[in-house]
């Protein structure tokens, strides 16, 4: 008995002493796991609490770029043509993660600030705002049944397609303002600042605006610029035109300019001078870091590279001598109207260029029209490398030359000039048989028939009465391919886009080939002439003709020009294959058209100090009446010329259509001016040569 409690005391022992154990190695592995847990806690709150709380307010820096001002455009005397004209402005930079609860807010801020025209908002802007600003009634336009259907989107679709003209009358005026801002508002990219307004901001409105730009998050004032056009009626056609900051990169060049580092609504050059140059005018952008947060929020900006104005044009016009070439345009064009015989002129134009270097001196073009019994001038300088014409005699230089080339004709050839009787055409001559002459005489007096038989004796044949004429499509060929050497019917290569070449006519029925030989069958621009009688005037070598002398960076200092990045040197597209000899005897030709007796333009230029060179021409043409839907037919009155004759300082050609009849010397009286203009006027150095 007693051994048996021994052994039930003894069996207890050990199971307490086993039970007291396991509590240990329990309250041990208690122990250790608190003391592990300790040290991470205290591992992550004191070695790494920093790491994981900048994990926690991770910010982004979203680099930006904001549009500079554009270079300016001078004259070759430095006289400012296009610059900038700063503007104060308001801006909203939106946020990546901006409601448009949020945007609403800014613009009724604004709204209360500020005065905001209306005109840009459209229908589908007010119903946006509709919706915005009253839910309930737009909750209700789609039913819950319809909704169950309906993605978010589509239901929003169909909001805005219920939404009726009835609804749109509850938006008062002051909402109309609203709306107009907030519609700038959403047209922005995010992180980018958007013009709200930049014309007409006044001081005021400044002044409110910017003494609140903590309650407007995202708003800023600054100040924008617009292109400032110094001489607003002249070259206006040509200088073109820069895209709005509304208007941003037109569509059809998107993937070029996003391609350079554009952005979409960036400012670019949208039509001539301004888009030709783009790459030069353009600004250098300032970059922008914003600083943001997880959530979009900008938590901060700071600018880490200056923008820089584009660079600066120097233009080879002299602005001087374009004003005074425009005013006598109108002049000559206001005095033909009053006269009669001129139902259906209504433009008229100018070029001038170096013909040693091919620079532009002038180009001018003028349309006029009737309004309100007043007569209206319009800039049309564009027109002399868009449009062209007949452009007559002016061309039976080039006829004369493709005579001597092709060997039919030599310096000093003899023709008759009589009536010319061709199988089966009426009777073809010149204004009056001028006998036996020379091919000095024929460019002196302005022949057609030696024009005629030149042609003729290049399609193969000799003049004689009632004969017929030959099919030869290759003298067609051989005319116009002598008549590009010197700029007719090809590019001339002015630095402008979408030049015009005129036209070719398709029919090669032999009697157009005597029409193209006194240029009354091709079509060509006036620019196209003056390089034809530069080249002339240049002893043969065609110029590349150029409006643009000069790149230059932008200046340091207000009111200077700064130094020279880039000049263009005279560049020579092809010297004619003709001899020396023989281009000196159509420039003697030319001389005495202007200065010898009975030269078509001696009354006009023969007493001129300046000793002009140059031939006249005058075209029959037609005129379409776009109401009356018919034709009339006019005359074109054309004139070329250079001088000095033996040292060419300056060419022009003059081209004045749609006349009714040959007999207003409209063309000589605008040559006489502009030479008087550039020799006597404003280079009266260039008289002493």
């Amino acid at each position: 008995m007693d051994n048996g409690k021994r052994n039930k005391q003894k069996k207890r022992k050990k199971q307490k002493r086993q039970l007291i154990f396991r509590l240990n190695i329990f309250f041990l592995l208690v122990f250790l796991l608190f003391s592990t847990l300790i040290i991470r806690l205290g591992l992550v709150q004191i070695v790494q609490g920093e790491e994981y709380q900048r994990e926690v307010s991770k910010t982004e820096n979203v680099i930006v770029n904001t549009p500079a001002p554009r270079g300016n455009i001078y004259d070759r005397n430095g006289n400012v043509i296009v610059g900038n004209a700063p503007l104060n402005a308001i801006t909203y930079t939106k946020a990546q993660q901006t409601s448009q609860k949020e945007k609403l807010e800014v613009a009724q801020k604004l709204a209360a600030m500020i005065d905001k025209e209306t005109d840009r908002v459209t229908e589908r802007d007010l119903k946006d705002y509709w919706i915005l600003t009253r839910l309930e009634k737009a909750e209700k336009k789609v039913t819950k049944t319809e909704k169950e259907k309906l993605s978010d989107k589509k239901i929003y679709d169909v909001t805005l397609d219920r939404i009726t003209a009835e609804d749109l009358k509850e938006i008062s005026t002051d909402e109309m303002e609203v709306a107009a801002i907030k519609r700038e508002l959403d047209s922005g990219y995010a992180l980018t600042p958007q013009v709200v307004k930049n014309k007409g901001v006044t001081d005021e409105e400044y002044a409110r605006v910017s003494a609140r730009l903590s309650e407007l998050p995202g708003v800023d004032v600054t100040t924008s610029w617009e292109r400032d056009y110094k001489y607003p009626l002249i070259l206006r056609s040509v200088m073109g035109n820069v895209t709005s900051d509304r208007e941003g990169i037109p569509k059809d060049q998107l993937d070029h300019f996003l391609a350079r580092g554009y952005s979409r609504n960036d400012r670019v050059g949208k039509s001539q001078l301004e888009a030709e140059y783009e790459h030069v005018l353009r600004g250098d952008k300032a970059k922008i870091k914003n600083v943001v947060d997880r959530s979009g929020k900008v938590l901060g900006t700071e600018k880490i590279m200056d923008g820089h104005r584009g660079k600066d044009l120097v233009l080879s016009i002299d602005i001087q001598l374009q004003e005074q070439v425009e005013k006598i345009i109108e002049e000559e064009l206001r005095k033909a109207k009053s006269m009669g015989g001129t139902r259906f002129l209504d433009r008229a134009f100018v070029v001038m260029l170096n013909p040693k270097t091919g620079e532009v001196l002038s180009m001018a073009g003028k349309q006029v029209k009737r309004e309100n019994g007043k007569l209206v001038f319009d800039d049309f300088a564009l027109g002399t490398v868009t449009t062209s014409y007949a452009m007559g005699s002016t061309v039976k230089g080039a006829t004369v030359l493709t005579g001597y080339e092709k060997g039919v004709i030599q310096p000093g050839s003899y023709l008759r000039d009589e009536p010319l009787q061709i199988k089966g055409t009426p009777i073809k001559g010149s204004y009056k048989a001028m006998g036996t002459i020379s091919d000095l005489d024929a460019l002196r007096m302005s022949s057609n028939v030696y024009m005629f038989k030149t042609a003729m004796k290049i399609m193969g044949r000799d003049y004689y009465p009632n004969m017929k004429l030959p099919y030869s499509p290759e003298a067609f060929q051989t005319f116009r391919y002598y008549f590009s050497q010197f700029g007719l019917g090809v590019e001339t290569g002015i630095d402008l886009p979408m030049e015009a070449v005129g036209f070719q006519g398709k029919d090669v029925r032999p009697g157009f080939l005597l029409d193209l030989a006194i240029g009354q069958y091709d079509t060509y621009t006036p620019m196209q002439l003056a390089q034809y009688v530069s080249t002339i005037a240049n002893d043969g070598y065609r110029m590349k003709v150029r409006l643009v002398n000069e790149i230059r960076n932008p200046s340091r200092q207000s009111g200077e020009i700064g130094p020279v990045l880039k000049q263009f040197e005279p560049t020579i597209l092809n010297r004619i294959s003709m001899s020396d000899s023989e281009i000196a005897r159509v420039q003697e030709g030319f001389r005495r058209v202007m200065q010898a007796p009975g030269g078509t333009a001696t009354k006009y230029f023969g007493t001129k100090p300046y000793r002009p060179a140059g031939k006249t021409g005058t075209a029959q043409s037609f005129y379409y009446h776009p109401e009356q839907k018919r034709s009339y037919e006019t005359y074109n009155l054309t004139l070329v010329g250079y001088a000095p004759h033996n040292d060419p300082k300056v060419a022009f050609s003059i081209v004045v259509p749609y006349l009714d009849n040959d007999k207003n010397p409209i063309n000589k009286y605008i040559g006489q001016r502009i030479l008087d203009a550039y020799f006597m006027g404003i280079n009266k150095e260039n008289t002493e040569s």
